[in-house]
């Protein structure tokens, strides 16, 4: 094997490493729901994620504070979109829902960023795109409804999938917002600043709810939220899209609701059941098919 195949190999095991960071989040997220608040492991997970980062990054976010002036607006919306609207909806969610539940709804980001990105940027879908986030979205309405959509239409649905789903339509405003924008800023002082808006959108809540005490129960889950699924994933990410390019890395995220699964039943003893089979390969069926692209039609000329 060569070399430069040898450095293949490995790199496939970069976005294997963040998307199984970011499973294992989802857990924590529902392990933690009895010893701290949403608003609390929220705060804390930036705070620890900024206090990381401030040594190395404050003199870097000086030096360029012109081009960040430049872009504080559009910085500003991704730290609302990507770190508050999604991961405190994600943890308020985990108070009424499995997290078994909350993997398979995360895989449906990319089928939203599909639609939100129709209407931003005009970039219409093709006909397969269409038919797979459709078809995602059976699978989608299949689990939340656990196998049965007549109590589905008759409760009204169940509200920590609801919280979920509005969660990833969130995330999928800030995908689009990236693409829409392509702001010319190092990633991390791109992401050091987002967290710095997030921490100030978190103060009316913390000033209003008050903040849990951290204490042997809950530090565990605190200290990997702020390290792990977010600085070390976001990093070993970007870093495959680096070596293996955003298409073949992105493949990787539909793995993520396997990997809570497993995660969900071995740890917190959620059970895997076939409505969670069911509609889980219809979501990831839709979320491939969505991603296939139109090969043109190449039309004969015929001599006359």
């Amino acid at each position: 094997m060569t070399q430069q195949n040898k450095t293949v190999w490995w790199a496939l095991a970069l976005p294997l490493l963040a998307v199984l960071i970011w499973s294992m989040n989802v857990a924590v997220t529902r392990y933690v729901v009895d010893y701290i608040s949403p608003v609390s492991i929220s705060f804390y997970r930036w705070f620890v994620a900024f206090l990381i980062l401030t040594p190395f990054m404050l003199a870097k976010v000086w030096r360029e504070r012109q081009l960040v002036l430049q872009h504080w607006k559009q910085l500003a919306v991704l730290g609302a979109f990507g770190m508050v609207l999604y991961q405190g909806l994600g943890y308020s969610a985990a108070h009424y829902t499995t997290a078994t539940n909350m993997g398979i709804i995360n895989a449906f980001i990319p089928v939203f960023t599909i639609f939100v990105a129709m209407f931003m940027l005009k970039d219409i879908p093709n006909r397969f795109a269409v038919v797979g986030s459709l078809l995602s979205f059976l699978g989608l309405i299949y689990v939340m409804a656990q196998g049965d959509l007549l109590s589905l239409i008759q409760s009204g649905g169940h509200l920590g999938d609801a919280m979920m789903v509005l969660a990833v339509f969130f995330y999928a405003f800030y995908s689009v917002f990236l693409k829409k924008w392509k702001l010319q800023i190092p990633l991390l002082i791109s992401l050091y600043v987002q967290i710095f808006f997030a921490l100030l959108y978190h103060l009316p809540f913390v000033l209003w709810l008050g903040l849990d005490a951290i204490d042997q129960q809950n530090v565990g889950s605190v200290l990997y939220a702020g390290i792990f699924p977010s600085l070390i994933a976001p990093l070993v990410w970007m870093l495959a899209v680096q070596m293996i390019g955003p298409n073949r890395t992105s493949i990787f995220m539909n793995l993520m609701p396997v990997f809570t699964a497993i995660i969900a039943n071995i740890w917190l003893a959620e059970a895997w059941t076939v409505y969670h089979s069911i509609g889980g390969v219809i979501i990831l069926l839709g979320i491939l098919l969505a991603q296939k692209k139109d090969v043109p039609v190449k039309v004969a000329k015929l001599n006359v």
